[in-house]
Formats: structure tokens, C-alpha cells, sequence
């Protein structure tokens, strides 16, 4: 994992769209280089980018930039662990879609 120090970064803005038994659905909004800090997904989820973009992405062991396009949706399983940063020098946009029943 990421050092423990204060991060100096703005954070990023989730907003939930929808909460309920089967999934939960958050629009997060990232000013440049904000962040959503360490964190660990506790359900598998689906991201829709809204814009073109960068993040920076750090799992702990490394970071990398990963290019966002517009509409081009992926899926992660449960248990990732990540800091999520926008590399971009604009505001970033993405929904995040959590599926809270089993398959």
C-alpha cells in the first residue's frame, strides 16, 4: 500500500445516484489532480467514463497512466485496491456502477 502521510490533493466528489439493495451508482467528479485516496472496492463494478482523459492509477506497487475514452465502459472485480488521480488538466467525470447481489 501507499504511504499513510496526508495527501496535499483536492479530493474527488462522488455524488450517489442511486443506493438501494442491488447496486449502488456514484457519479465522481475529479477537479485536476484530485483524488479519491486509498480505498477498496467491496463489490464488483462497472466504470462509464463521461470525457476523454487520464488518470493516474495506484495499486500500491506502481502508478501508471491509463487513458479514459468517452463511453468505453470496464469492469473490475471485488477486492481492488487503489488510489484513483486525475491526471488530466481539466475536470474529470466517470459513473461507477456497484452490483451488490451475487451473480
Amino acid at each position: 500500500m501507499t504511504a499513510s502521510a496526508k495527501s496535499t490533493r483536492p479530493a474527488a466528489v462522488p455524488t450517489v445516484q442511486v443506493d438501494n439493495e442491488r447496486v449502488t451508482v456514484t457519479e465522481w467528479r475529479f477537479a485536476p489532480g484530485a483524488e479519491t485516496t486509498w480505498h477498496r472496492h467491496g463489490y464488483d463494478y462497472v466504470v462509464v467514463p463521461l470525457l476523454d482523459g487520464k488518470l493516474q492509477i495506484d495499486d500500491g506497487k506502481e502508478q501508471r497512466i491509463v487513458e479514459m475514452g468517452a463511453g468505453k465502459s470496464y469492469y473490475r472485480p471485488v477486492g481492488v485496491e487503489h488510489n484513483v488521480i486525475n491526471a488530466s488538466d481539466y475536470e474529470y467525470a466517470f459513473v461507477e456502477i456497484e452490483f451488490k447481489t451475487p451473480q
